[in-house]
């Protein structure tokens, strides 16, 4: 079996360990392989890592990794999809595939942008919409629109990252996306930002909320908020006792599967925990994954 490494272009962006966990730790700052694969559902998992990279740091050292085991988009249960293929241009971020009753799918976030992948995201159904959290994700989002023919969404406040967006959130209330699918406004981490809510099994959380291994809790990056940590709070605690949902999928930061009542319990906590943060400058390496 071949001999795996992370090269030195890793921006510890944490995507890696999130699909391999046991065989990819944080070790000095950044990611390395610490266990090669042991069997074929291993090496499926390493190769899940290879293709979400945004920098392609995960290398064999014999050569190219193995494209047949490239699984994205790849189903975390039977109603999202992950996209894979993070990236650089959106800051490494993890966008999602939601499959509609309709047969159609939303695009929330983009992933690298490609003809080929476009081709595959749209393999099980017409995307109709592309649905933009914030600025940061915002790279990719016209010309998979486009290709796609559907409608680009972003929030009023970070419209200058998607001038030409076909539909623009406005204020603070939820808005209907699709049967099913609402936005919630959640200003803080830019001013801008957005929850993506479905079916009360959903929240697609952009850079807002994450799940940190590191604390076993949902988190926010204090350490990262580009437009106001105290926004953050408001918002959390305005919001944060009518959501409902059983994934937790971030652009940053581990995803997280709970019982709707244990999420909800947490998200309440996590907003009187917010409450207390002040602000503080970036600092990239504080994220406590």
């Amino acid at each position: 079996m071949d001999h795996w490494y992370v090269d030195d272009r890793c921006t510890n962006c944490d995507v890696a360990r999130q699909l391999a966990p046991e065989l990819i730790s944080e070790v000095g700052g950044r990611s390395e392989v610490v266990r090669q694969p042991r069997d074929e559902a291993e090496a499926r998992r390493l190769h899940a890592a290879v293709f979400a990279c945004p920098t392609r740091s995960i290398r064999p050292a014999s050569g190219q990794p193995d494209r047949a085991l490239d699984p994205f988009p790849m189903a975390l249960d039977d109603g999202v999809l992950i996209c894979g293929h993070n990236s650089q241009h959106n800051a490494g971020a993890n966008s999602y595939l939601l499959p509609r009753p309709s047969g159609t799918a939303m695009m929330i976030d983009t992933p690298r942008w490609s003809r080929e992948l476009a081709g595959r995201y749209a393999a099980s159904g017409p995307v109709t919409d592309v649905l933009l959290t914030h600025r940061d994700h915002a790279a990719h989002g016209r010309r998979y629109a486009d290709h796609f023919g559907a409608r680009l969404w972003i929030h009023e406040g970070d419209l200058d990252a998607a001038p030409d967006a076909d539909q623009v959130i406005r204020g603070l209330e939820p808005v209907e996306i699709g049967p099913g699918v609402t936005a919630q406004p959640l200003p803080g981490h830019t001013r801008g930002s957005v929850l993506y809510l479905a079916d009360d099994r959903y929240c697609f959380s952009g850079d807002s909320i994450y799940w940190s291994r590191s604390l076993g809790d949902l988190a926010v990056a204090e350490s990262v908020t580009w437009h106001s940590i105290e926004e953050l709070a408001a918002s959390l605690a305005r919001v944060a006792g009518r959501l409902r949902c059983e994934w937790m999928l971030p652009g940053h930061g581990d995803r997280c599967h709970l019982d709707a009542d244990e999420m909800s319990r947490r998200l309440r906590a996590l907003a009187e925990r917010t409450a207390l943060l002040r602000p503080r400058p970036i600092d990239f390496t504080a994220v406590r994954w």
